[in-house]
């Protein structure tokens, strides 16, 4: 393992494993120290160097986290229990999280920060740069657009995604509705069916497409009868993700114990 960021990265065997995995071996001033992967996995005992095409690093699939070498970070895009039972290991090693888990109930994140109470987490629904971009600019639009403008966020990810509406499309509904000054509770619509009646003034509502390899895309409108505003994202490679993921852990080492965001890794917050 090269000198430097010592990371440990989870579920290394799915296909958002294999690119952080991937990322890490390519990003100067970090190394793998661990990967690990459900109990049962057949692919415990592998390289993850191997297994994500970057060549033989010497780490192999472990199923327990303990086993893994000393590291500084972990890097979680798993599944919220396994998450939650990943950063007890964090705090106890006293080391820096990136959780990029989506899908966690609001008693399950309220679990999580309370377990990494302490210690420098970032946790982002999306971990691209153009992403948070995007959040920056829809939370502008709808301060000066405002009320007047319906609202809708449509998303599609691929068939396998098992979450919906997507933690990016729920960032974006929030951060329209901080624009707004509005609370994101009071205002979504995750469903239309029947007879719905006529739109409510100021509500954001959501759309949501499931299908074939779509790796991600992303759109907030703002339609008035004279015109429409788009922000429109598209993702065509899932690597965009993990270089975001490691960016943020590199930030992270020097960083006070905290709660941040991409946001703030990006400096989008200032």
């Amino acid at each position: 393992m090269r000198e430097g960021m010592r990371v440990i990265v989870a579920g290394a065997s799915g296909r958002m494993g294999r690119m952080l995995v991937a990322a890490v071996a390519e990003q100067k001033g970090a190394g793998l120290a661990g990967a690990t992967e459900r109990p049962g996995s057949e692919y415990v005992g592998r390289d993850a160097g191997e297994l994500a095409n970057v060549g033989t690093l010497g780490v192999r699939i472990v199923d327990d986290i303990r086993q893994c070498g000393q590291a500084d970070v972990l890097i979680d895009f798993t599944a919220p229990q396994a998450t939650l039972a990943n950063a007890d290991y964090v705090a106890e090693n006293v080391m820096a999280m990136v959780v990029g888990t989506t899908g966690f109930d609001a008693e399950q994140l309220a679990d999580l920060k309370v377990r990494l109470a302490g210690r420098p987490v970032v946790m982002a629904a999306n971990y691209s740069v153009g992403v948070n971009l995007l959040l920056d600019l829809v939370r502008k639009a709808a301060a000066i657009l405002g009320e007047e403008y319906d609202a809708e966020i449509f998303e599609a990810h691929h068939r396998h995604k098992v979450d919906a509406p997507s933690g990016t499309a729920l960032a974006m509904g929030k951060a329209l509705a901080d624009g707004r000054g509005v609370k994101f509770d009071d205002v979504a619509v995750f469903a239309r069916e029947g007879i719905t009646g006529a739109r409510q003034r100021g509500s954001i509502g959501f759309s949501v497409v499931r299908g074939g390899n779509i790796v991600g895309e992303h759109k907030a409108m703002f339609i008035a009868d004279e015109e429409r505003v788009e922000i429109n994202h598209v993702a065509s490679d899932r690597s965009v993700f993990a270089r975001g993921a490691v960016r943020a852990a590199l930030w992270l080492q020097q960083q006070r114990p905290g709660w941040y965001t991409m946001q703030h890794v990006l400096g989008l917050n200032e």
